[in-house]
């Protein structure tokens, strides 16, 4: 190591060109920052547009799903700069955090093995289609089913280790902070002052004075805020009981056998699911068994927590901690991602999707969300990531 130092030294030019990639990376983190807002509209309508190419331009799919792809990791990258901008602020300045932040956020300062794995689970998720279509295009059928079954596995893995790490407390999705306010709103807007110079000071009107001068001592007083003004204000300082707990105690510890195999249950179902898919997938028919399984796998961890909740946590579903609601309440929603998979689709939602779009052709407006839902069937029909939800 020490002979490329001194190699890199007597080489003119070298050391210097080593040195821009580092600087060209503070450059680009510095003008994220500055320009939050506008890179978040930018990759915000990048994203749109990756939305609708893959169905309406199937020969193009590959090109956009990775364009899709690149845009979510880019993302995840502009989120731990502001991240650390917001940081960097002053406590009074930094925004209030969510319950969802405050919990991720712990886990990432306190482990750096957590952050690693976390943000391991999030890049394969934000690939994990395009990997699908290019195996499908590579090797057919079985590679797909194999690409698919060794990213659930991956993925099963490296949820198994966050429950370990968080002393078997529930997953949460996404398992990192996510993005809160722009930093630039936080700080005081800068005044030109040559302009300043330039406008000549008009006096104000007494209609115009929105303070109030003491008679005695001539000081002035600012005129008070209107009554809706004061509400807001004081509704958005209200801390709730779930704002002054620690962030360890935002989720409930699973120290139960029944809580654990819960979520044990609840993690591994992807890997069962696609394990029986792949097993099944020479059928001409898609077989009921690969959905019927999947489903009451996840069901089932979904009621052995609840009731795991009623026995164990005071209060039982009430005693629950508004993080935990919310990720119950989205893991109930997941559910309904069912009736897009496997047999049932191919047999029901198919069906009744293809009456729907039947039925909203040559209508006003409405022709264009048939023309949507028809563009989308064919990533339905053809790809497992496209439904998936974990």
């Amino acid at each position: 190591m020490d002979r490329l130092k001194q190699a890199s030294q007597r080489v003119p030019g070298v050391s210097e060109a080593l040195a821009l990639p580092p600087k060209w990376m503070n450059v680009y983190g510095d003008f994220v920052t500055k320009n939050a807002s506008s890179v978040s509209q930018i990759e915000s309508a990048l994203r749109s547009l990756t939305y609708i190419i893959p169905g309406r331009f199937r020969e193009s799919e590959l090109a956009s799903e990775s364009l899709h792809s690149g845009i979510q990791l880019l993302s995840l990258y502009h989120d731990s700069l502001l991240s650390r901008a917001i940081a960097r602020l002053p406590p009074a300045q930094r925004p209030h955090p969510t319950s969802h932040n405050r919990y991720t956020r712990y886990w990432t300062a306190s482990s750096p093995l957590y952050t690693r794995l976390a943000q391991a689970l999030q890049m394969i998720q934000y690939v994990e289609l395009l990997i699908e279509m290019a195996a499908t295009r590579r090797g057919g059928s079985k590679s797909r089913w194999r690409a698919v079954v060794l990213l659930e596995a991956v993925k099963a893995l490296c949820r198994l280790l966050l429950l370990r790490l968080t002393n078997s407390r529930p997953l949460l999705s996404p398992p990192l902070p996510e993005r809160e306010v722009d930093p630039r709103t936080l700080e005081e807007p800068k005044v030109d002052e040559e302009f300043l110079e330039e406008v000549e000071p008009r006096p104000a009107s007494p209609s115009e004075d929105l303070g109030w001068s003491m008679p005695r001592t001539g000081l002035t007083l600012p005129k008070l805020p209107s009554t809706s003004d004061i509400s807001s204000y004081l509704l958005s300082k209200v801390l709730t009981a779930d704002d002054i707990k620690p962030p360890l105690t935002l989720l409930h510890r699973a120290t139960t056998t029944q809580g654990q195999m819960a979520e044990i249950l609840y993690i591994l179902r992807p890997v069962i699911y696609a394990l029986a898919m792949q097993h099944y997938s020479g059928e001409k028919k898609q077989s009921w068994r690969p959905w019927l399984l999947g489903f009451s796998i996840e069901y089932g961890a979904r009621q052995l927590a609840k009731k795991d909740f009623q026995e164990r946590v005071a209060g039982g579903l009430r005693g629950l901690t508004g993080l935990e609601r919310e990720e119950l309440r989205r893991r109930g929603w997941a559910l309904a991602w069912w009736g897009m998979r496997g047999a049932f689709y191919e047999n029901v939602t198919r069906a009744w999707l293809s009456s729907l779009t039947g039925k909203l052709r040559n209508k006003p407006l409405l022709d264009m969300l048939g023309g949507i839902i028809e563009d989308y069937e064919y990533l339905w029909d053809s790809y497992y990531f496209s439904t998936a939800t974990m």
